[in-house]
């Protein structure tokens, strides 16, 4: 006799998902849970990529032996974690930072007119370096790994408003460099989505006021002293693991930051 009460089983391609564990095992998740992990899975390893579209909730409710509505609320929650996009008639895609609706889901910096304006992108520098150790800390590397250093200003109706310092790990951003930036006319995240494999799908951010040092504040133009909002953000992808350290300035003049909570 099986000594073990309760077991899980979550395999992989055409096998099924099946749950028997009882809801007092500290190991138990929800069935649509392990659904949407297998699908996370197939994200993740790049057998549905972005802008793609994925099987019909038919179609995985059958490749997983579940049924049709267990797949669709782990297709919601995908959704609602803004991996996958439902359109409506043509069914349930990949997200893509590409598209228009999440372009500024990272960049909550709003005119007061509450619109997402257009913004120009001015790189200053991209170079590859070994990380210092805060950076190394945050990006989960050995100390003095390589990282590579971008810094760029964004302008808004021509105002230069946010100043960007970002840090990425070498090893998954080799080959980035200013050339590849200046000829890139996406957004930042798209290029590191289609030319990297790397999408960006969480972040963690802390948010702060600060008085402009001398050196921001001739980057921004405005006095030294001026008051700025601070962002320091660490984004993640899959497996919740960190690829990106950016730490931005904000002239929040005629702008509010914008975070909705839920």
């Amino acid at each position: 006799m099986n000594s073990n009460p309760a077991s899980t089983t979550t395999p992989n391609g055409g096998a099924g998902a099946t749950e028997v564990a009882p809801a007092s095992s500290p190991t138990f998740s929800p069935l649509y849970q392990q659904i949407k992990a297998l699908i996370t899975q197939g994200l993740e390893s790049g057998e549905w990529k972005p802008g793609e579209i994925i099987p019909s909730e038919v179609e995985l409710a059958a490749r997983y032996k579940v049924s049709q509505g267990t797949v669709r609320k782990a297709i919601d929650e995908l959704a609602a974690d803004n991996l996958l996009v439902r359109r409506q008639g043509k069914g349930t895609f990949v997200a893509t930072h590409n598209e228009d609706r999440v372009q500024f889901r990272f960049l909550r910096l709003l005119p007061e007119d509450g619109d997402a304006h257009p913004h120009v992108s001015r790189l200053l520098e991209c170079r590859r370096l070994r990380a210092p150790a805060e950076i190394a800390r945050q990006l989960d590397l050995k100390p003095a790994d390589p990282v590579v250093l971008i810094k760029r200003l964004l302008q808004f109706d021509g105002e230069t408003t946010v100043f960007d310092e970002i840090w990425l790990p070498g090893a998954v951003f080799r080959g980035l460099t200013a050339e590849r930036l200046a000829e890139y006319k996406g957004p930042l995240y798209a290029m590191f989505e289609t030319e990297f494999g790397t999408r960006m799908i969480r972040a963690s951010e802390k948010i702060r006021a600060v008085a402009a040092d001398a050196a921001v504040a001739e980057l921004l133009n405005v006095a030294p002293g001026f008051p700025l909002l601070s962002v320091e953000r660490v984004s993640y992808t899959y497996g919740d693991r960190p690829v990106e350290v950016r730490r931005g300035w904000y002239v929040t003049t005629g702008y509010y930051y914008q975070n909705d909570l839920s």
